[in-house]
């Protein structure tokens, strides 16, 4: 009868017929009184949504000190009902150290050093001549495996207590402590990467502390390949910003080896990497595959939407949008679409309510509060942008955008001090944003830190193009080279910059400005004249280069040897003496009003690059 019961309650779950799961097992618990029969019968509550009947009925049998699932099962039930503290209270704040696994070549240097003891230092930690990590892992081995894995939940459920607390320095402890318990926790592995809770050094570094040989297959010779393979699919998810050439080379055998080319997630991540490197147009296509085939996959959609709103496809925005408020209005993801949507067409008011829906039905959406905080920034509301970027921060330690748009906001303040200190924060986190060092180098530019700001603009562009970014996504940062490099009075690196930046697109009036005061710092007036000449046909009113234009047709005369109609041959070598002397006060006259303005349109529009990442 037992038999029959539990293969009929088994089909029933099956078939996620939760009412003839509850019913037969409410019937096997009285034949058996087993508790793992009513484990299951809690197991079926919970499946069902019941979680206040799952945690009542495991609290009547007495199972919270059954064993570790139990107390998983009865924490999680605590957690569905936002009763956190009541979660704790069951999952306690120990964390298992005895069964932290160590990486293979953690294990042997630790060996090595035990091996390697003289004898008047034999008696050490336990006094056996072995350290205590070699008698945890030994003490780990005669741990249940089915245990092993049911602690590594529990500590991620933990976690998550700790991360719905706000206190995201310990979720990250218990969610590292769940992964090297347990490296299939994935669930832990995803809330590290997704969260951004450490810093592209710190994932690195983590994943090396990583004990993949501790996986067990049936068949052993498998074992290594098993470890390898979970390795490369945990490389695909760290952080782009370092280290792409293994992360090449992950992708790569995963989808010539195991057939993933056409994977998702794989796919997503190549997205990401292009992205990264400021390729939209890349991104995007491949963010538009995976939805052509699986256009309910959300993960999918914050870099989707982040690489429409770069490249400013408002009538996808608006369809997209309208599409998923339809079909999908519960999901926080909606509601981000329209918010970008809006921000796209200019609507600000309209992007920020709907940003704030976004980020209220998931406290934890980093795109969502990022945007919330653009909005501001976008109407010139510095402050409000900085408080809005100072809750992303706290929520998001790992990554250095916050931080970054922080010192951005204090640029535009003309706060130096404070912009220097934000993005020196976020420049301790990610040393390889090329973004991140151009903002650093417009503040040594401004205070006057010329030789910083030269060696910040090159390191940028060296960076950018060792990721294989887009060399026009940086016009921007060679303009403000070339600007650093004209105040220190390099004449020739200067032009060589403003010349690159010209032939790269950036056909602005104030390039053609500052390449012509360049030129005539050089003695070439004629050229000059040209220079600004070309400035005027971008911009026919432009002040400036009018009046620069003036002068360098007098200097040009001056050089000739032509005579002057309006003016005295007296009156022109006065001016003209007048100008030499005073040469290093009038690049700092009206002429570099407008340079200043040129260098700070480059972080105008480098920070519209990073709005969405």
């Amino acid at each position: 009868m037992e038999k029959l019961l539990k293969e009929w309650r088994q089909n029933a779950m099956n078939k996620h017929q939760y009412e003839s799961a509850m019913y037969i097992g409410d019937k096997l618990l009285a034949l058996t009184n087993d508790a793992n029969d009513a484990f299951f019968l809690a197991q079926v509550h919970f499946s069902s949504g019941n979680y206040t009947r799952a945690q009542s009925f495991l609290k009547k049998h007495n199972l919270f000190e059954h064993n570790a699932a139990c107390r998983y099962l009865g924490a999680y039930c605590y957690i569905k009902q936002s009763k956190f503290d009541e979660a704790l209270s069951i999952l306690g704040d120990t964390t298992p150290n005895h069964l932290i696994a160590t990486s293979s070549k953690t294990r042997r240097k630790l060996q090595h050093t035990s091996s390697s003891l003289g004898n008047g230092s034999r008696k050490v930690g336990n006094g056996t001549g072995r350290p205590d990590r070699i008698e945890r892992s030994e003490e780990r081995d005669r741990e249940n495996a089915y245990d092993i894995k049911y602690e590594a939940a529990i500590c991620y459920l933990r976690g998550t207590c700790y991360a719905n607390q706000n206190a995201f320095d310990r979720a990250k402890e218990c969610y590292k402590d769940a992964v090297r318990i347990d490296v299939q926790c994935f669930e832990a592995f995803d809330q590290l990467m997704k969260n951004s809770l450490m810093t592209p050094d710190e994932e690195w570094q983590f994943l090396d502390s990583l004990d993949f040989d501790s996986m067990s297959t049936e068949d052993n010779d498998t074992s290594q390949e098993a470890a390898q393979f979970v390795k490369m699919l945990y490389t695909t998810r760290l952080s782009k910003y370092k280290n792409p050439t293994d992360f090449n080379n992950a992708t790569e055998s995963l989808s010539t080896h195991y057939n993933l080319a056409s994977n998702p997630d794989l796919l997503l991540s190549k997205a990401h990497l292009h992205f990264t490197q400021c390729r939209f147009k890349q991104a995007l296509a491949i963010t538009t595959s995976i939805l052509d085939s699986d256009e309910y996959n959300f993960s999918v959609y914050p870099l989707h939407l982040a690489c429409l709103h770069e490249l400013n496809q408002t009538n996808t925005l608006f369809l997209l949008s309208h599409r998923l408020a339809d079909l999908h209005p519960e999901e926080p993801t909606t509601w981000l679409a329209v918010g970008i949507y809006y921000l796209s067409i200019g609507h600000i008011a309209d992007a920020r309510r709907y940003f704030m829906k976004a980020y209220t039905m998931d406290p934890h959406f980093g795109a969502a509060w990022i945007g919330f905080a653009h909005t501001f920034a976008a109407e010139g509301e510095h402050d409000q942008a900085i408080s809005a970027y100072s809750s992303a921060a706290r929520l998001f330690q790992g990554t250095h955008l916050p931080q970054l748009f922080l010192g951005m906001q204090n640029l535009h303040l003309n706060n130096m001090t404070l912009a220097h200190e934000y993005l020196s924060a976020a420049h301790e986190i990610c040393q390889i944003d090329p973004l991140l060092l151009n903002e650093l180098g417009v503040v040594f530019y401004h205070r006057d830190m010329l030789p910083d700001a030269v060696e910040m603009f090159n390191r940028a562009l060296v960076i950018a193009a060792e990721i294989d970014s887009d060399p026009r996504s940086w016009i921007a940062t060679r303009a403000n080279l070339g600007h650093a490099y004209r105040r220190q009075r390099h004449w020739a690196a200067a032009l060589a910059e403003f010349d690159e930046v010209i032939r790269q697109g950036g056909r602005d009036t104030g390039i053609f400005c500052a390449k012509g005061i360049v030129l005539l710092e050089m003695g070439k007036s004629l050229e000059a004249v040209c220079a600004f000449h070309q400035a005027l046909a971008i911009g026919p009113q432009d002040p400036v280069a009018t009046d620069l234009l003036g002068r360098a047709l007098l200097e040009n005369t001056t050089q000739q040897g032509w005579e002057v109609e309006d003016g005295s041959p007296d009156e022109l070598e006065i001016f003209m003496a007048r100008r030499r002397r005073e040469r290093g006060r009038e690049r700092r006259g009206n002429s570099m009003m407008r340079m200043k303005r040129v260098s700070e349109a480059g972080e105008d529009s480098m920070m519209v690059e990073s709005d969405d990442e």
